[in-house]
């Protein structure tokens, strides 16, 4: 088939364009700018214009939009008016992976990691909402298997359409409410059709929704409480690793730091284990080295680490952050610093005093300016929200070598090159704190 993918400058939408791609179908996108993902499509031969236009409408077979592409769109009006068929992601799912044994990883939290680990673990095809540092990409294809292991999505409530085999459920913590039209029945009934519909399912059992569910539902239940024991932080070769052991199975050693690291792999390793010997499992999971912009070390020097982390919730951040203070710990470093970046006036301003507690432990925390992410702006006071910390309001960041440089006002406030110096949020600062801005 000829696909067009609308918004394929997406993380989602460019891993099943990817993945239709490999199959062997002729696949074209566009997208409103540039991106090094479009750049990326382009070297595996996939046509990508930029910006949205009605001439990339030509003699395709079906037009696949992301979710935020609006019904006005100059290319859905185009393929309607050739007949062509236009879907959303969560209905092109169906089509696409209808045919798979689907390994779907759920969850507000951690599903990119669990997803990833899990595609380190298993054989088959997968497309993770984060490229995998295993492999460079957010996508692997393996024609040999059936198997695909996918990072399923509630924000549009595609998961249900994610044709499950095993349905994984780090946890449902409400997100992506604006969806869901705030109806928090309507959320977690999502969960439940989603899980329901999978035969095999490995679910954490001391999520607060989930737990209400032990009854109801058949399953593989982690208790991580007690089923999760002997956490340990390590170094092997100078690389974070969290070792555990998980019920009666033994020690396992995962790549990165922390309690939800272990929890992920677990999730992961039970999942695998319904197919896999264990010891197998053991082995594989070594090759995972970690998911870009997760806890991703973007500089090391004697005096100074650089961390970029993608986390813009303040559950994935004060999780990432205790991490952050043993892997210093580890390292020898007595300073962290935090540059945030918040990401969505909403999301900000519906966790804020989330997000004020989250920072603990941080001797010096940076504010950037909100990315936006299309929304309006609106008022918040951050320095007088965040008076508690050693703060720092700043426009920008710059990066040589392994120096931060703080902006304000096009005017250099002072400079990073001693102790730990971590970036979170989802907007454009993992590529200041890179140094590719």
């Amino acid at each position: 088939m000829k696909i067009h993918f609308i918004g394929i400058g997406g993380i989602g939408i460019s891993g099943l364009a990817q993945y239709m791609h490999y199959k062997g179908h002729e696949i074209s996108g566009s997208d409103i700018s540039d991106t090094i993902i479009t750049q990326k499509l382009r070297k595996l031969g996939i046509a990508v214009t930029v910006p949205h236009d009605a001439s990339a409408i030509n003699n395709q077979d079906l037009v696949v939009h992301s979710a935020i592409i609006r019904p006005d769109n100059p290319e859905v009006i185009e393929a309607k008016a050739k007949g062509i068929e236009v879907l959303a992601r969560r209905e092109a799912l169906l089509h696409i992976l209808n045919t798979s044994k689907v390994y779907a990883v759920a969850g507000a939290h951690g599903k990119s990691t669990t997803t990833a680990i899990l595609t380190s673990i298993m054989e088959g095809s997968a497309i993770i909402g984060a490229e995998s540092k295993a492999f460079g990409s957010n996508v692997r294809y393996a024609p040999q298997s059936d198997v695909m292991i996918f990072e399923a999505d509630e924000s549009d409530g595609s998961f249900i359409n994610s044709n499950p085999y095993c349905a994984i459920v780090i946890n449902a913590e409400p997100e992506h409410m604006e969806y869901y039209d705030y109806n928090y029945e309507l959320f977690y009934d999502s969960y439940r059709t989603f899980i329901k519909s999978a035969p095999c399912r490995v679910l954490n059992a001391e999520d607060k929704f989930l737990s209400t569910l032990i009854d109801e539902i058949d399953a593989i239940w982690l208790y991580p409480s007690k089923d999760i024991t002997n956490i340990e932080f390590i170094l092997i070769n100078d690389e974070p690793h969290t070792r555990f052991t998980l019920k009666d199975l033994g020690s396992f050693d995962v790549w990165g730091f922390g309690k939800h690291i272990a929890l992920d792999a677990a999730l992961a390793i039970l999942a695998a284990n319904e197919s896999m010997d264990i010891e197998e499992i053991r082995e594989n999971i070594l090759t995972f080295k970690g998911i870009k912009k997760r806890f991703d070390i973007v500089g090391a020097e004697k005096d100074s680490v650089i961390i970029d982390d993608y986390g813009h919730h303040p559950t994935e951040i004060k999780a990432t952050f205790e991490s952050v203070k043993e892997y210093a710990l580890l390292k020898g470093f007595d300073k962290i610093t935090a540059i945030w970046q918040p990401h969505k006036y909403s999301r900000t301003i519906d966790n804020l005093e989330e997000f004020i507690n989250c920072f603990e432990g941080a001797q010096e925390l940076i504010i950037l300016p909100v990315w936006a992410a299309g929304e309006a702006s609106r008022d918040i006071d951050f320095k007088e929200k965040f008076k508690r910390y050693n703060l720092t309001m700043a426009d920008n960041i710059t990066r040589a070598n392994n120096t931060i440089t703080i902006i304000k006002d096009k005017e250099e406030l002072k400079t990073l090159d001693k102790g730990l110096i971590i970036g979170f949020g989802a907007g454009d600062l993992t590529y200041q704190i890179r140094g590719t801005a």
